[in-house]
C-alpha cells in the first residue's frame, strides 16, 4: 500500500502551528537511549534470526514503520507509487509517512523533534545537524546498536570508512546518526566550461585559478561583451570548492568557521586567515577585469540566479560556471536552442588548484538518517534496525532505490551494465527522454527522500553521463581531499555558547567576503575587517572549538 498525501488515514501532514503548540506542552524524552538498556529478546518481533550482510531483509512479521517525508515541489507522492508496495512485498514492513514541506523541512524537522512528536525514522539528516537534539535525549545513539546492522559495518570496512565514522562522535562518545556511505567522493559542484570555446581562444581546460584567469582574458577579448565566469548560487558555491586551493573554506563548505593550520598546529578561524584574503583578492581581481559576472554572485538561486546563468550562457555572455552534473545538462538543453544540437561542447572539470596544492574537500558522507529515541522501546526495534540496515547499506536494496525492479523497469547485463527498459524514462538524467513513464515522478524511484546516499562507484556511475565519469577519474587521479580538522564535538553548555557566537561571525564574513569581491568594500580595509571579526567574539570562540578539540583528543587517546 502506497502511503501518500491522498490517503490521509495513514498519513500526518503537520501544520506548523499545530507544532508550536505541541512545543509548549513538553520536551522529548528518551525511550531508552543506553543500548544497555534494551531488552533484545523481548524487542525483536519481526527480526531475522542471523541476519548478514548482503542478504535481503524479510520481516519475520509484518510490522509499520513511522518515517518522515519532506514533499519536494516536483514529485509529490502518489498513489502511483510502485516504490512502497516493493519494499512491503519484499521485507514485510509498510512505511507510514508523515508529510513535511521542503520549502522549511529543517524547521518543521527540528519543532517535530523537540516536541516529542517526530516519527521514528527521521532521514535526509546530513552531519552536524544531529548536535542540537543530542542533550536532550529525543534522538537515539546509533552507535549503541550498530552491532545489530551487518551491512553498515561491513560497507565502512570495505570502503575504508572507519576513522570518518569516528568523527560523527558527539562529546560522550557516541554518535546520534548514521550516514550514508560513498565508496568514492568527489565535490558535487565544480566549474563548467565550454571547452570548444577555451580551445578556440588557445586556453586549455584550466588545471589552476591562475589558469582559468589566462583563458577568461582570451574570451574576453574574442566575446568583448560578454563577463566570462558566473557563479549562480550567490558565490557560495564557488567559494566553497574554490577556498580548498587557497587554503582556507569558505560559501557553503565555510562549517563552523574553523580550520586546523598543520604547518603552525593550531586551529584559526578560516574567515580571516591569509588564505582566506588571497581567495577574496583573486575574485576581486576578477571583478575588476570585468571577468566575473557579478550579477550571478547576488542574485539568489530561488530568485533565478541559476536559470539566469543558463540563460547567459545560451546567449554566450558566460562561458564558465557553477555546477553539478545534471547542471551540464540544463546548460547543453539552453545552448541546443540557440547555438545548436552538436556545435559545443560541455565539460565539468575538476576544481582548480591553486597556492595551497591541488585540493579538494575532504571525503564527506551524503545525508542519512537519526532515529527517534522511543523507537528503542518498540517490541519492533531489532527489526527496524535489520529493515534500516537493508535499506540504506545493502547493494540489493541500494540498486532497487535507484532502478527499480529489475526485469521490469531495467535490464542488467552480465557485466553488471543497466538500462532503463524503453517504455521507462529516467528525466532527472536526461535518458529515455519522451518514455511514457519516469521511473522517479510517476513510479518513486530515485526519489528524494528514500537513501540513494549510499553508492558503490559502479552504482554511481550507472545513471550518470560519460562526461561525469571522465570528472570523476579526473578528480580521484588529479586531485587530493584536504585533511579534515581535527573533531571537536561540543557539550550542551559549549552548543549553546557556539550558536551565540558562530552565528554572527558568519553572517559577518560572508557580508564582507562579497562587499571585498564585488568593490563595495576597499582591500584596504582587510585589517579592519579583521579587528571586526575579533571584537564580535572570534578569540572566545576559537577557545570555545580549540578547548573541546583537545578535551576529545584526550579521552579518544
Amino acid at each position: 500500500m502506497v502511503r501518500s498525501t491522498r490517503r490521509t488515514p495513514w498519513v500526518r501532514t503537520i501544520a506548523a502551528a499545530g507544532v508550536a503548540a505541541s512545543l509548549v506542552a513538553t520536551s522529548a524524552c528518551s525511550g531508552g537511549g543506553d543500548g544497555a538498556e534494551i531488552d533484545v529478546e523481548s524487542q525483536s518481533v519481526g527480526a531475522m534470526e542471523g541476519f548478514a550482510a548482503d542478504e535481503q531483509f524479510t520481516a519475520s512479521e509484518p510490522f509499520e514503520l513511522s518515517m518522515l517525508w519532506t514533499d519536494w515541489p516536483e514529485t509529490p507522492v502518489t498513489d502511483d507509487w510502485q516504490v512502497f508496495d516493493v519494499i512491503e512485498e519484499r521485507t514485510g514492513v509498510s512505511i507510514d509517512l508523515t508529510h513535511i514541506p521542503f520549502s522549511d523541512a529543517t524547521e518543521k524537522r527540528s519543532l517535530l523533534i523537540s516536541a516529542g512528536d517526530a516519527p521514528s525514522v527521521i532521514p535526509l539528516v546530513y552531519t552536524g545537524e544531529e548536535d542540537s537534539f543530542v542533550s536532550s535525549g529525543a534522538v537515539l545513539p546509533m552507535s549503541d546498536y550498530v552491532e545489530h546492522m551487518p551491512n553498515f559495518q561491513k560497507y565502512v570496512e570495505e570502503w575504508d570508512l572507519g576513522d570518518m565514522v569516528e568523527r560523527l562522535k558527539q562529546s560522550d562518545g557516541k554518535y546520534y546518526m548514521l550516514p550514508g556511505l560513498q565508496e568514492v567522493s568527489v565535490p558535487v559542484f565544480s566549474l563548467i566550461i565550454r571547452k570548444d570555446v577555451f580551445d578556440e581562444v588557445g586556453a586549455p581546460a584550466p588545471e589552476t585559478w591562475e589558469d582559468l584567469r589566462t583563458g577568461l582574458e582570451l574570451i574576453k577579448e574574442k566575446y568583448p561583451d560578454s563577463q566570462p565566469l558566473a557563479d549562480g548560487f550567490e558565490g557560495q558555491a564557488m567559494l566553497n570548492y574554490a577556498a580548498h586551493a587557497f587554503g582556507t573554506q569558505a560559501g557553503w563548505g565555510f562549517g563552523n568557521g574553523t580550520i586546523w593550520n598543520d604547518a603552525a598546529g593550531e586551529l584559526e578561524y578560516a574567515g580571516t586567515n591569509d588564505g582566506y584574503r588571497d581567495m577574496v583578492e583573486f575574485f576581486h581581481g576578477l571583478v575588476e577585469d570585468g571577468l566575473l559576472d557579478t550579477e550571478s554572485f547576488t542574485a539568489a538561486d530561488a530568485g533565478g540566479g541559476a536559470a539566469d546563468v543558463a540563460e547567459k550562457f545560451a546567449n554566450e555572455r558566460v562561458f564558465a560556471a557553477s555546477g553539478a552534473g545534471g547542471t551540464v545538462n540544463e546548460f547543453a538543453t539552453a545552448l541546443d536552442e540557440t547555438i545548436g544540437d552538436g556545435k559545443y561542447e560541455l565539460v565539468q572539470i575538476a576544481p582548480p588548484g591553486g597556492e595551497a596544492g591541488m585540493l579538494v574537500e575532504p571525503r564527506n558522507f551524503w545525508n542519512g538518517f537519526m532515529l527517534n529515541a522511543d523507537v528503542a522501546s518498540s517490541p519492533n526495534f531489532i527489526a527496524t534496525l535489520q529493515f534500516l540496515d537493508w535499506l540504506y547499506y545493502s547493494p540489493e536494496a541500494r540498486e532497487l532505490l535507484r532502478w527499480g525492479v529489475e526485469g521490469e523497469t531495467y535490464t542488467k547485463d552480465a557485466d553488471g551494465r543497466i538500462t532503463l527498459n524503453p517504455e521507462h524514462s529516467y528525466d532527472a538524467f536526461n535518458i529515455n527522454q519522451g518514455a511514457p513513464t519516469d521511473i522517479k515522478t510517476d513510479l518513486g524511484w530515485g526519489n528524494d527522500v528514500l537513501p540513494d546516499s549510499t553508492e558503490s562507484r559502479a552504482l554511481k556511475e550507472s545513471y550518470n553521463s560519460e562526461q561525469f565519469v571522465e570528472y570523476l577519474d579526473t578528480v580521484l587521479s588529479t586531485r587530493t581531499p584536504r585533511d579534515p580538522s581535527p573533531p571537536a564535538p561540543l557539550d550542551e553548555g559549549e552548543l549553546e555558547q557556539a550558536a551565540l557566537l558562530s552565528t554572527p561571525l558568519s553572517d559577518s564574513v560572508r557580508t564582507a567576503t562579497l562587499q571585498f569581491i564585488l568593490g563595495d568594500r576597499d582591500l584596504s580595509e582587510w585589517d579592519a575587517y579583521v579587528a571586526e571579526i575579533e571584537a564580535a567574539g572570534m578569540p572566545r570562540y576559537l577557545e570555545l572549538i580549540d578547548g573541546a578539540r583537545e578535551r576529545f583528543a584526550e579521552q579518544n587517546g
